[in-house]
């Protein structure tokens, strides 16, 4: 483990060599699952004030799920997570060439909205966990990613340099720029 002030990183984040894939995976994590992806309470916020400009991108059933349980709802923990359609597909995916991908994202793409995805989304295949004094940021092992482990290999990417834009996101440049200090 890494720590950097009061955060917790896993050693994944420097030996995993990963780049996501979506010609070979389909954007499988906007699909599958038992649990919606969790949302920060600011996000909330965020997507009932946009909900309309995100809905010009998200397919009927999603847009009926939204009406039906609200733009969240509560994991088994009782923590915020995107709702899902037929228990599985997150409720904000639309399809475009075969490929799951998200209408939040897409409405950011095209300027209608100020935020790019959920933080967790941003974040995968990273994790928060909250600690009692910190965080803990740790790799998600899950099998539909292992071609974007080939892929980040083929490319030498490390974890934490495929999640540069997530991580600074989250901590910050300064954050970020001590972790490469304790990487190397």
């Amino acid at each position: 483990m890494i720590q950097l002030d009061s955060i917790l990183i896993s050693d994944d984040l420097r030996d995993v060599h990963f780049c996501c894939d979506l010609q070979q995976c389909k954007g499988a994590c906007c699909v599958e699952g038992d649990g919606g992806a969790p949302l920060e309470e600011e996000e909330i916020s965020l997507l009932e004030d946009y909900i309309d400009e995100i809905k010009l991108f998200m397919v009927e059933k999603g847009i009926e799920e939204v009406k039906k349980t609200g733009i969240f709802d509560y994991d088994a923990d009782g923590k915020f997570v995107t709702p899902l359609v037929n228990g599985n597909e997150c409720c904000y995916v639309f399809y475009e060439d075969g490929i799951a991908r998200c209408a939040i994202e897409k409405a950011f793409q095209e300027k209608k909205i100020p935020f790019p995805k959920p933080l967790s989304c941003h974040l995968y295949p990273v994790r928060i966990e909250q600690l009692r004094h910190g965080e803990a940021v740790n790799y998600h092992k899950w099998s539909i990613c292992h071609k974007a482990l080939e892929n980040g290999r083929k490319l030498d990417l490390p974890l934490y340099r495929f999640l540069e834009d997530s991580l600074i996101r989250k901590y910050g440049r300064s954050w970020y720029n001590k972790l490469l200090k304790l990487i190397y």
